[in-house]
């Protein structure tokens, strides 16, 4: 259903494409990650963010070892078909797995500090045990 959809997307030399992922109530920007072919046609069929690991080389399905899944409400890709925007309702309330809920929570002052915004919303160490 979603073939022809996926074959006009452009995916990088190694099968991925980009994904930022947007809060579809506040429009917050919550994370960036990476989908293969397989992943984009899962997330279609599903409604359920699934990305691919650069790191694990495995499929993961946003929250399935948090809670905090990423229910898609609306799927974009941009005027290039090169990357993808997903707009979600985040689930639990952290899209980070650091705890906060979005994965942009350090921000670079003028004076070349950093300041970290927002509180943690879970302890990652009791969430994944490392």
């Amino acid at each position: 259903m979603f073939e022809q959809i996926i074959e006009k997307m452009k995916f990088d030399k190694n099968g991925l494409i980009p994904v930022v992922v947007q809060d579809y109530k506040d429009n917050a920007v919550l994370m960036v990650a990476y989908m293969n072919k397989e992943a984009v046609k899962r997330t279609l069929e599903t409604s359920k963010a699934t990305f691919w690991s650069r790191s694990r080389q495995a499929f993961w399905v946003k929250g399935e070892s948090s809670g905090n899944i990423q229910e898609v409400k609306e799927f974009f890709y941009d005027c290039d078909a090169d990357c993808i925007l997903l707009k979600v309702n985040q689930i639990g309330g952290a899209a980070c797995h650091t705890g906060y809920r979005s994965c942009f929570f350090t921000k670079v002052l003028p004076d070349g500090t950093t300041e970290i915004i927002g509180q943690p919303l879970f302890d990652p160490k009791k969430v994944y045990g490392k």
